[in-house]
């Protein structure tokens, strides 16, 4: 271990170098730089005889460090070594911030406990940003890998094998360098109160009596994502595939297998045979039709020649309870991919309502005649919707948020846009004049970014054009606006702004900005850096969450696919199909999955895909 001595002689002799030889990234803020962070602290610590030598060190060296720019983590760097007794300050962009000063050797004690509950996009998202060295960081997941989701369709019909885009946990964690303890269980129980989750044992493998096991935590991030939502129909979870997790793809593929096997037995009527060989799809959405355009390539390109005495029954069949499938996509791609779908002779059956799975067929309304009909199945694949996990509904209502279909987390999801206007009726007239409502757009766009997307909207033009009224106009006109007659039209934007679409991009996303507010939490205590509060005093620490949406794709078979881009682009074809394989190629978490991919798409291209049951 090295003197104060010596470590203050190292310090002058550094001091004289050039920064550009410095190992630390420079900061823009040439405040609170390298020299004043040390200086403080040496300056105020040890005994007169070292007080004495390190104002003598420092008093040479200061000047020449004071030129220069503040270098962060470098008291962090110089604490570790032991030789400074313990860290109290650490330089944060410029910025001194106490932290809680410890001597101990273990790297977790005196860090604050961060669990992490999932594996998905959400949650490695936030493990690959979070800064380890000031949380102790558990991450508790069910499986112990993760999973490429958007390639799960392709998965079904065997273009791509199930551990090509399957990447270990701990593969991840250890490529990044950081202490991360990973328990493979099931979260079951979440106790608010006492800050402690119930946990089970998920391995194959377990211990008798010793299944069940408490850890405690500081910090909770809840990324379990979430699970297929049957709506309450009758026989959904007893007769239907869904196509959520990795198995469930596996299960399909087997099935799809079993029904042509089947079909094949001498014993089976033709009608038998014809009902083994429907495939029916429940929801229009876009995994229902990823699957469905991938179980027609399926069957046409590969097993067709396999059970050519069967391929003339084969039915494929969408049922969805819109107006058109693919409904969240431009209209361009869902006219394409409807048009498609009648050349191919793939049935689709909108503006229809299941009321029942039974073990054959299923049970459907058509909402324009009201009439029911039986769709005769030998596999159903259910993909209508999304709900919450077991653990986060009997977690919600503990503490009273039985009315909702997520978890509100904070005031962010808990605040109503319109709380903003009764905020800004001062008088409670209950009107707005133009200045008033003006100040407050200004609020509710600093506050919810992605309220600028739906105020371009046709219904919402008014609300834009009052905006842009100048004050001189405004109290010429003397023009007032109804706060009631607002809040019914906003109240469907408030619903959207709270509610992103549940894709893998947005789970990233949020799991990155998550990372970035506790990486800067300290800072953020003392210097917020969001806007005021509309309930309370005081401003928020972090802006709020706003969501950069980079596109979505839409494979529609037989190497065509609709892609939908920012800047109101819209590309469909081959071409399409082309861009596809390269932005789903790129955006594999590693190198080893990238090969498997793309050596599933070749071989594919070469042998076929493979139809063998194992």
């Amino acid at each position: 271990m090295r003197s104060a001595r010596s470590v203050t002689a190292l310090l002058r002799r550094g001091a004289q170098q050039s920064t550009t030889k410095w190992p630390f990234r420079p900061t823009a803020e040439p405040r609170n730089n390298f020299g004043a962070v040390l200086a403080r602290r040496f300056l105020s610590s040890g005994t007169n005889g070292e007080s004495t030598q390190h104002r003598r060190v420092f008093g040479r060296a200061l000047p020449n460090w004071e030129k220069t720019q503040s270098y962060r983590g470098i008291v962090l760097a110089l604490g570790a070594s032991g030789c400074l007794g313990g860290l109290v300050l650490v330089a944060v962009d410029g910025d001194l911030i106490p932290v809680q000063a410890f001597t101990s050797t273990d790297p977790g004690e005196g860090k604050k406990k961060l669990v992490v509950l999932g594996t998905g996009w959400g949650g490695m998202s936030f493990l690959k940003q979070i800064d380890t060295r000031q949380y102790d960081v558990k991450i508790i997941s069910p499986r112990n890998y993760f999973v490429f989701t958007p390639l799960l369709p392709s998965v079904t019909n065997g273009t791509v094998e199930a551990r090509s885009i399957a990447e270990p946990v701990r593969r991840m964690l250890s490529s990044t360098g950081k202490q991360v303890d990973f328990y493979e269980s099931e979260c079951v129980n979440i106790d608010a109160v006492n800050k402690k989750l119930l946990c089970r044992d998920a391995s194959n493998v377990r211990v008798k009596g010793k299944e069940d096991f408490e850890v405690d935590y500081d910090y909770l991030i809840v990324a379990v994502g979430a699970m297929s939502n049957t709506f309450g129909t009758e026989g959904v979870k007893e007769y239907c595939h869904f196509l959520k997790e990795l198995e469930d793809a596996e299960k399909i593929r087997e099935s799809v297998v079993d029904c042509f096997e089947t079909a094949c037995l001498p014993h089976l009527s033709d009608e038998e045979r014809k009902r083994m060989l429907s495939f029916v799809i429940v929801g229009g959405g876009p995994t229902g039709v990823e699957f469905a355009a991938e179980l027609y390539d399926l069957v046409s390109e590969d097993l067709a020649s396999l059970y050519p005495s069967v391929k003339d029954l084969v039915t494929v069949t969408v049922i969805q309870s819109g107006d058109h499938i693919l409904n969240t996509f431009d209209h361009r791609i869902s006219k394409f991919a409807e048009e498609k779908f009648q050349r191919d002779g793939v049935t689709v059956k909108t503006n229809c309502r299941v009321l029942k799975v039974n073990e054959k067929d299923v049970l459907v309304k058509e909402k324009a005649t009201g009439q029911e009909v039986h769709v005769p199945f030998g596999m159903a694949v259910w993909s209508t919707g999304i709900g919450t996990r077991p653990v986060l509904t009997k977690f919600m209502k503990t503490i009273g948020q039985t009315d909702r279909r997520v978890l509100a987390t904070d005031e962010w999801l808990r605040d109503d846009i319109a709380y903003l206007f009764e905020k800004a009726d001062i008088d409670k007239s209950g009107t707005l004049e133009i200045e008033e409502f003006q100040r407050t757009m200004e609020k509710a766009r600093e506050r919810y970014p992605q309220l600028e997307v739906y105020l371009q909207r046709q219904k919402f033009r008014h609300v834009v054009d009052m905006v842009k009224i100048s004050p001189g106009d405004a109290k010429e006109k003397a023009m007032h606006l109804n706060v009631d007659e607002f809040k019914k039209s906003l109240a469907q934007v408030d619903k959207q702004l709270k509610l992103f679409p549940a894709t893998a991009q947005v789970a990233a996303q949020q799991g990155a900005y998550l990372a970035a507010c506790f990486n800067a939490l300290p800072k953020k205590d003392y210097k917020p850096e969001g806007p005021e509060r509309i309930r309370g005093e005081g401003r928020h620490r972090f802006r709020q969450f706003q969501y950069r949406h980079m596109g979505q794709f839409a494979p529609l078979g037989s190497e065509q696919c609709g892609a939908e881009l920012p800047g109101d682009w819209v590309s469909i074809g081959r071409s399409t199909q082309w861009l596809w394989y390269s932005v789903y190629a790129s955006k594999q978490v590693s190198w080893r999955t990238r090969a498997l991919v793309l050596f599933d798409w070749t071989k594919r291209l070469f042998f076929g895909r493979d139809s063998s049951r194992m």
